[in-house]
């Protein structure tokens, strides 16, 4: 179990842990507003074109936060940071290439992975009633579906997001995203067995570089952490971020 007390801010250094900070969506928009002066032109032209304004919003939220504890990490303005972007989407801070990163969010909660020398995924999914989970599981592997195929209701439908959200993290911390085969890996399926990377056809020794780890968001969530980590396992230290001690910002980058 995760505790999540909370923080503005980092509260350490990091090291050789791996910090997951946990957003609130809900009620984003007064936020947004402060927030948006710290993105660049390119990411205000991208929280425009987004249809309604709540998506808007929260796009403008996970990012103005990001950039706020990357900035905290480094010790520099938020507003200056660039970013890069790998073959298959995932970012990267532009001139720092120790600090490593990755965002996941759903309708209401965000995460936020934040490793040093190593990379990472992360992986939130709300529970939906309405998803034919059936279908979902079919691009799971073969080993993942026998461990699904005991399950019935409400246990079934938790063990596939519980699943998915451990794939999607693993994918994303090796930088491939749905790129990556989802029927050529197979993991654990929280709750049901501990999340871990169990075997990858197309990366058989990968089992001793990843460790996967299931987070507790909330009843209505699964979540999921994807670390680069040889022994000695990582630890994970987690917050709640609140914006109460928000700093002002300086002039975005242009």
């Amino acid at each position: 179990m995760h505790a999540w007390p909370p923080a503005s801010r980092p509260v350490a250094r990091i090291g050789d842990d791996v910090h997951i900070w946990r957003l609130s969506l809900e009620g984003s928009a007064a936020l947004a507003e402060r927030l948006v002066e710290t993105l660049s032109s390119g990411e205000r032209r991208r929280a425009e074109r987004f249809r309604f304004a709540r998506d808007r919003d929260r796009f403008v939220v996970v990012r103005g936060v990001l950039r706020g504890l990357l900035g905290r990490y480094l010790d520099r303005d938020p507003g200056t940071l660039r970013f890069r972007y790998g073959p298959n989407g995932k970012p990267a801070l532009r001139d720092d290439g120790f600090l490593r990163f990755n965002v996941s969010h759903s309708r209401r909660i965000a995460l936020v992975a934040v490793a040093a020398g190593r990379e990472v995924g992360v992986d939130v999914e709300e529970i939906r009633g309405d998803l034919d989970v059936d279908g979902l599981s079919r691009v799971f592997s073969a080993a993942e579906r026998a461990s699904l195929a005991a399950l019935t209701g409400n246990g079934r439908r938790r063990a596939v997001f519980g699943c998915w959200t451990c794939k999607e993290a693993y994918a994303k911390a090796r930088g491939e995203g749905l790129s990556l085969p989802l029927h050529r890996f197979s993991v654990g399926v929280p709750p049901r067995d501990p999340a871990a990377l169990v075997g990858d056809e197309d990366h058989p020794d990968d089992w001793r570089r990843w460790v996967l780890a299931e987070l507790v968001v909330g009843p209505d969530h699964a979540a999921a952490l994807a670390i680069e980590a040889p022994d000695p396992r990582p630890r994970i230290r987690c917050w709640r971020w609140v914006p109460e001690e928000l700093e002002p910002v300086k002039e975005p980058q242009r």
